[in-house]
């Protein structure tokens, strides 16, 4: 295996990277102690070293493989280098929890006329879509924690509510900031369920015609990214490296049934990466199962063989891309979040990107509820350029860890959390595992915000809380408190950022509890066939039994709202409606029309 064997100190915190005076990130200069080498090596000397070539053989015209020709989407196709501006046009940046960073999968099963699982739509993915203001004050530190009370009557219920919202503020330069360098392995997807379309369920068709007739499954529908899974993944892995500087780290893994080393780590500025794009476009093919667990596995042995991470003040992290319907290896979540866990605590982080109408939001969910670790979802290259060439330097550092929010008041509890991926401790705590830099727009930080909801028991006293948090350099910081309680009759907003952060989490929690019942009161989409039994010639003719997909396969389901939803929903887009006009923001009519997709159905 040819591999870099530069002296490398596993450390995914940003040491090395210093905060300044203003609030801002600057990295040392120079090499070493996180200040890298930004030089480049000739083109002449560097290197291809590209070692997959799976089951294509290269043939007069192109690349060949039992499937078909491969890359043949790609004639002609080219890749901008250049990144799209910014859309914030703030001199700050905000700060967002890990976990979702979208809800684009449960958008797209509704526009095509999909039932989406309960967990391709969060509290946190849906705060990503949406600009906060944070409700600072001049914060010149890398966090400033800001707090406002809200009362609020439940639009369904008419129960009141009472809540805390956590303004995600920081001082932090956009000017200053520059993402660490990176030890990046690109882990991609490559089983057979990445050849289905964007646009359909790839199970959809292995269910025979009585299943298709039964359960409304579709194998036809109306195209708008035509383009195969396994395509976007590869323009998505050959854009991403655009993004990546000469002091970077690279290396590339692909699995099916089993792992395939593709790319060792090796600096950016030594690889000739023209070379290795086109090996991507050109030799890339699917097939076979899904085993998550061999590539992360191999991904962890490729920053071993390497050194163990990087030189100091390096970001260690994976990116999986894939539409996560595992059926080989451990399929278990709570094993692969485990050694998510035990990883992330040695400074191994993890993105996923996703990909596909029928990507398996519940498994990622689960698993990337660890430190360091975020996910997205991507349709097509103009979605991912914007994801990875827009917020790229975003995405990959984590900037606070461990955010704790604990009460020390009578009378007071914390009743649940919204915007933070996980499970969150007793009625006594919140707890936020990390917050990544976001891009600020006008004064306001896109997710910037984790909202608190609490119960005041008759004799409640003063509200007084200790915020605690370690930086990325390892630093302790805490703050006590007394802020504002929300006391008082409904409605009471402290600003108008709490009250859209209240209307998107009433939004999540009710599209939940309407895609659960549906799923409840249906088939779960998870029935195909069963392998045929062994042949005995004394016996008729039967026809292939029914067998269970694996717990991470999926078939779709249609598009159903049954009655006491319809009323449900109904009412929640007349509350949604006046919500929209108080707050003043018109990007939320896209969770009216959303609304509007079901009630049609």
């Amino acid at each position: 295996m040819r591999q870099n064997r530069r002296a490398f100190v596993r450390n995914a915190a940003v040491a090395g990277v210093t905060l300044s005076l203003a609030g801002g990130l600057h990295r040392d200069g120079g090499a070493g102690a996180g200040g890298g080498d930004d030089s480049w090596l000739p083109e002449d000397e560097r290197v291809d070293d590209w070692e997959y070539y799976g089951e294509a053989t290269r043939e007069s015209g192109g690349w060949t493989s039992p499937g078909g020709a491969i890359g043949s989407y790609f004639q002609g196709a080219t890749v901008d280098e250049a990144a799209p501006a910014m859309d914030d046009a703030d001199d700050s940046i905000g700060l967002a929890a890990g976990g979702a960073a979208d809800v684009a999968t449960y958008r797209r099963n509704l526009r095509e006329g999909y039932l989406p699982i309960p967990e391709s739509i969060t509290h946190e993915g849906l705060y990503h879509e949406y600009y906060f203001d944070t409700e600072g004050s001049g914060c010149s530190t890398l966090f400033c924690p800001q707090y406002t009370p809200a009362v609020s009557r439940d639009p369904l219920s008419d129960d009141t509510r009472r809540y805390l919202s956590v303004g995600l503020d920081s001082g932090l330069s956009k000017d200053d900031f520059e993402r660490p360098p990176l030890n990046l392995v690109v882990v991609l997807d490559i089983s057979g369920s990445m050849n289905a379309s964007f646009s359909e369920y790839y199970y959809d068709r292995y269910g025979g015609q009585f299943y298709i007739d039964e359960h409304g499954n579709r194998q036809e529908v109306e195209e708008t990214t035509p383009k195969p899974k396994i395509e976007v993944a590869r323009e998505a892995l050959s854009g991403m490296t655009h993004n990546l500087r000469p002091d970077d780290h690279f290396g590339v893994v692909l699995f099916n049934n089993e792992a395939h080393l593709a790319k060792p780590l090796r600096r950016v500025g030594d690889t000739d990466m023209e070379a290795i794009r086109g090996h991507v476009r050109e030799e890339v093919d699917a097939g076979g199962g899904t085993n998550i667990s061999a590539g992360m596995e191999l991904a962890q042995q490729v920053i071993d063989d390497a050194g163990g991470g990087g030189d100091e003040g390096y970001e260690t992290r994976s990116v999986m891309i894939t539409d996560a319907q595992i059926n080989w290896g451990e399929t278990d979540a709570d094993e692969l979040g485990s050694t998510l866990r035990s990883r992330a605590s040695d400074g191994h982080h993890a993105s996923v990107v996703g990909v596909g109408v029928d990507f398996n939001a519940e498994l990622i969910r689960e698993i990337t509820d660890v430190r360091g670790a975020n996910y997205y979802s991507v349709y097509g290259a103009d979605e991912f350029r914007r994801r990875m060439d827009d917020e790229f330097r975003y995405m990959v550092s984590p900037l606070v860890y461990d955010l704790r929010l604990e009460l020390h008041a009578s009378g007071w509890r914390i009743h649940d959390v919204y915007g933070s991926p996980g499970d969150h401790e007793d009625g006594e705590m919140m707890h936020v595992d990390t917050l990544f830099p976001s891009p600020s727009r006008d004064g306001e930080a896109k997710g910037g915000v984790v909202l608190v909801e609490v119960e005041r028991e008759e004799d409640a006293g003063a509200l007084e809380l200790e915020a605690s948090w370690t930086t990325h350099e390892g630093r302790e910081e805490t703050e006590s408190l007394r802020v504002d309680a929300p006391t008082g009759e409904p409605p009471s907003y402290g600003a108008q950022s709490t009250r859209k952060a209240i209307a998107l989490a009433r939004y999540v929690d009710l599209v939940k509890e309407w895609t659960a019942y549906e799923r409840s009161s249906e088939t779960d989409g998870r029935t195909g066939y069963e392998e045929p039994p062994e042949v005995d010639t004394d016996e008729p003719i039967t026809p292939p039994r029914r067998r269970s997909l694996g717990e991470w396969e999926q078939r779709s389901q249609p598009l159903t709202v049954s009655p006491p939803y319809r009323e449900r929903l109904g009412e929640f887009k007349s509350y949604l409606e006046t919500e929209i006009q108080e707050i003043g923001d018109e990007d939320l009519r896209q969770e009216l029309e959303m609304l509007e997709l079901a009630l049609e159905a």
